[in-house]
């Protein structure tokens, strides 16, 4: 097509592909949906909502919401629909753009669509952070760095003082660290400390995890007003639609129950993990997410076993470093204990 940029020609749609199952282990979802009487709180908001008319220009009564919940400056706030907006936002802003390898696949697919340079930095063998290469490569014209902590897909937390180190060096060199906290309740960490001390931190969080909205698509920015302000030009007007509005208002009202979710999560993956130490071939890796990678003998063979027993996983072997890896998102009790069972049935 003569008509479209021709950096696009080699971007394919994102790569994920549905399937069907008993029990959905693939896209760390909560396994548990809001709870009744939120939502028919949001409902009721909703009902008395104009329908005819647009929302907020730019979502002004959302982030004020957003604002008071995280203790932040209103004008620090940008709300979108899903934190992977917000990433494209950023990635197009940027005249380049660093990630770790592997890493979040829109990262690198955000500065694909944008045109940008890309650099993805290998993690070690073990997931720890490659400081000296990020630094190494956070050098020439500034741009955007993106650091998932808690990383996905390995679900491990990096220190913070590696990431302060990440921090000064942006500060000194003119970069934008962006910490992307998409798991943050699962792990009990918050950079909001670190991103308060100076423009070149930015903090990305999302509603889709702990809160158990994936299914409404909503994410926030909390950063410096003028990085804020920029990012927010970035967005198209009335891009937070009124039921997204009323429904995360309400839950905003009552952050309560994502804590207790993110809380039984947690446990419930420590009691998988434990179990699955004991396997005689798979080997568990350590995780602060709702997530855990599975390194198993042959990735194939084990997604298709654990398929025909009605649960689906997401396999990663196909990343640097992941060989043989599946990713397994923590379940309800009860499906962590059918995914159990169908492992060890397999090994």
């Amino acid at each position: 097509m003569k008509a479209f940029k021709p950096h696009l020609d080699s971007i394919a749609a994102y790569p994920y592909r549905k399937v069907e199952a008993a029990i959905k282990l693939d896209q760390n979802e909560s396994p548990d949906d809001l709870p009744s009487s939120l939502k028919e709180r949001a409902l009721e908001r909703l009902r008395r909502l104009p329908w005819n008319r647009y929302p907020d220009l730019h979502a002004e009564g959302l982030r004020a919401a957003v604002a008071r919940s995280q203790g932040w400056p209103e004008a620090g706030v940008v709300v979108a629909p899903g934190s992977n907006v917000l990433v494209l936002a950023l990635a197009q802003a940027a005249r380049q753009v660093v990630d770790t390898s592997p890493s979040f696949a829109y990262y690198r697919g955000g500065a694909q669509v944008a045109g940008v340079p890309y650099r993805g930095v290998r993690l070690a063998a073990d997931f720890s952070l490659p400081v000296g290469g990020l630094l190494a490569a956070m050098t020439g014209e500034p741009g955007v760095a993106f650091l998932a902590n808690p990383h996905a897909p390995t679900g491990r937390l990096f220190p913070e003082p590696e990431v302060r180190v990440l921090a000064r060096h942006a500060a000194e060199a003119g970069w934008l660290l962006v910490v992307d906290e998409a798991y943050h309740q699962f792990s009990g960490s918050d950079f909001r400390t670190l991103a308060r001390e100076g423009p070149s931190v930015a903090l990305l969080r999302t509603f889709s995890k702990a809160f158990a909205l994936g299914g409404i698509r909503a994410g926030y920015l909390l950063a410096a007003p003028e990085v804020a302000a920029r990012v927010q030009g970035m967005l198209p007007p009335f891009c937070v639609p009124a039921h997204t509005t009323a429904i995360l208002e309400t839950v905003l009202e009552a952050p309560e129950y994502a804590a207790v979710q993110a809380a039984r999560l947690a446990a419930e993956r420590a009691r998988v993990l434990a179990a699955l130490a004991r396997h005689p071939s798979w080997r568990p890796h350590p995780s602060a997410t709702n997530f855990f990678l599975l390194r198993t003998p042959d990735a194939g063979a084990a997604f298709d076993g654990l398929l025909a027993r009605g649960i689906l996983v997401r396999r990663q072997d196909h990343l640097p470093g992941l060989e043989g890896c599946l990713r397994v998102s923590v379940g309800t009790e009860a499906e962590n204990d059918a995914f159990l069972e169908a492992a060890f049935s397999l090994g």
